[in-house]
């Protein structure tokens, strides 16, 4: 039987398919403004519908005009690439951020990274490149120049530094219950009294608890404690 409301749907869904992809410029220098926008509208399927000199304007024009596809720039004057990314997601998470920067050193890549950019470019990328890494973005897929991803890489293949247990989790409960006592500047007697056990096993917990942390007497034991919010 004629579906009429499919063959509606079938167009529309035609008709969104063939709509451009929007991109956006956020870049404080002009002539890469105009460079870029001047090559990218020779592209099928690529339509640049606005330009922003700083990260304020960029979530400005951002808002106004919903565009699929970022080019952004890492350091400009004020709200830097890094925060303009992390902002402009958190407004509008579906658009795909994609950095272009002439930096690829760790303290600009791996926070923008964070911040959720799509796609890492170098400015010295060809414009042919420049224009399929926009259209992978627009089909969900991430492109990154061959030194950002060898970066990365290197950065995973890293053994992660195991994080070193505090001296004090291998105290037993009692341990605990005299080292915050010891930091609170009771007595032996006073400890033993309000435990109730002998002053003896008093002095052996103590001796214990030196072993286990690696001090010398009460006072290097109390600043641990104090260090480690024991004493409270």
């Amino acid at each position: 039987m004629y579906d009429k409301r499919r063959t509606v749907l079938g167009v529309e869904a035609i008709e969104q398919l063939s709509q451009p992809i929007k991109v956006l410029l956020v870049d404080d220098h002009e002539m890469v403004r105009i460079g870029l926008a001047a090559v990218l509208d020779t592209e099928d399927g690529i339509e640049v519908v606005g330009e922003a000199s700083n990260g304020m304007d960029g979530i400005r024009l951002a808002q106004a005009y919903r565009p699929d596809v970022v080019l952004m720039d890492l350091v400009m004057d004020g709200m830097d690439g890094v925060e303009t990314t992390a902002k402009l997601l958190e407004l509008y998470p579906e658009c795909k951020v994609i950095v272009l920067t002439s930096y690829l050193d760790d303290s600009k890549l791996y926070p923008v990274i964070e911040a959720g950019a799509f796609s890492y470019l170098l400015k010295t990328s060809r414009a042919t490149e420049i224009a399929d890494a926009i259209r992978a973005a627009a089909r969900g897929q991430s492109v990154l120049e061959s030194q950002v991803a060898a970066k990365m890489m290197n950065r995973f293949r890293q053994p992660k530094q195991q994080e070193q247990t505090p001296l004090h989790h291998d105290l037993t409960e009692r341990e605990m219950d005299v080292l915050k006592r010891v930091a609170q500047g009771r007595s032996n007697q006073e400890i033993a009294d309000e435990l109730f056990i002998g002053v003896k096993t008093v002095k052996f917990h103590i001796t214990n608890i030196f072993n286990k942390l690696d001090v010398d007497d009460r006072t290097q034991a109390a600043i641990y404690a104090h260090k480690q919010g024991i004493a409270d």
